[in-house]
């Protein structure tokens, strides 16, 4: 039994080194920023149609995968409801390329509910006990 135990922890410790030693060279990852506005203001004053509701919602799941996935750092709008309204999105990619087709699959720019625009980034300062 303790053989055994002992040359599970032998396969894990090896594997560990291995992946440390990697050398595959790994794409660093640049931090960026897509702003977004509402193509038709009104909508945040009166409502939104179905089809905007219906693209928002998917919008807000894309957000949450790019979560999941370790890609956004920090999402959120602001508080007005009016022309000068704005949301950000705040992640990280391997290149600008990427970067654009972040943005671009995000389903309310897609479907024209959003106009978006493309920032490099750099986070500077974060909450306490977050990774930039």
């Amino acid at each position: 039994m303790k053989l055994a135990v002992f040359a599970v922890l032998g396969a894990l410790l090896m594997g560990s080194l291995m992946s440390a030693q990697d050398p595959t060279p790994k794409p660093e990852l640049k931090e960026f920023l897509y702003r977004v506005r509402a193509t038709r203001p009104e909508m945040l004053r009166s409502g939104p149609t179905p089809e905007e509701s219906a693209a928002v919602e998917d919008h807000v799941n894309y957000l949450k995968d790019l979560t999941a996935k370790g890609t956004l750092i920090v999402a959120g709008r602001t508080r007005n409801n009016d022309e000068t309204t704005f949301g950000i999105i705040v992640f990280r990619a391997a290149s600008e390329d990427a970067t654009r087709a972040i943005m671009n699959r995000d389903p309310a720019v897609k479907k024209g509910v959003f106009r978006s625009a493309l920032f490099p980034f750099a986070v500077a300062f974060i909450e306490a006990g977050r990774q930039p």
